[in-house]
């Protein structure tokens, strides 16, 4: 598992290939501005400074001592008429506890994810979360979401994808690996790690 308090170029190696972002074809990521550079950028131009102020492009918020430009802090599974089930990514520490404490998911549900971050130092364009979901070794699901492009701010922002509908019946069930990865329009991978899910008739 890659270190997940540095922010790092990702390889395209066969082994993570299926976390790397779908090229899209004549895409071209625009040059990379400073803050100071974009609150600069055309600035008469009242559309363009719509755009900025989306952003938050206030000041180059972040803690000194952590480098990182994407802290996540949690992967939640929003569904109605219960507790949000919620993975705390925030540190090291909770990351390596996913794997070997899986979360129960019952069969047919229907859930949304939801993800909690926070933007420091830089802006960040073009911000994805791509998971692989694996059972007995054998690649079963592939997801891809775009979160966007993000200004450095004091609070967390949130971002919720649509809803799914979790398998169902009698083969579907068991244990499941994810493998999750946020990498932005630059290749930089902000944050890879390893979580795992029980598909069960009913909640534990």
């Amino acid at each position: 598992m890659s270190n997940p308090n540095v922010d790092q170029q990702v390889s395209n190696g066969d082994s993570v290939e299926d976390l790397n972002p779908t090229q899209t074809e004549g895409y071209k990521v625009g040059e990379k501005k400073t803050i100071d550079e974009l609150k600069n950028l055309d600035a008469e131009d009242e559309s363009l400074n719509k755009w900025k102020e989306s952003l938050g492009l206030k000041a180059a918020v972040g803690p000194a001592d952590d480098p990182r430009k994407v802290v996540v802090l949690s992967l939640a599974m929003e569904i109605e008429g219960r507790d949000d089930v919620v993975l705390d990514v925030s540190s090291p520490d909770k990351l390596e506890t996913l794997k070997d404490n899986p979360i129960t998911i019952k069969e047919g549900v229907e859930y949304k994810l939801k993800i909690k971050f926070k933007i420091q130092h830089e802006v960040v364009s073009g911000l994805k979360y791509i998971h692989v979901v694996k059972r007995k070794g054998l690649k079963v699901d592939r997801d891809e979401e775009m979160i966007g492009s993000f200004g450095p701010k004091l609070e967390p922002y949130e971002k919720k994808f649509a809803a799914e509908v979790a398998p169902s019946g009698f083969i579907s069930r068991g244990h499941y690996n994810v493998k999750s990865r946020f990498i932005d329009d630059d290749n930089v991978c902000h944050l890879e790690f390893e979580w795992s899910f029980d598909i069960k008739k009913d909640w534990d």
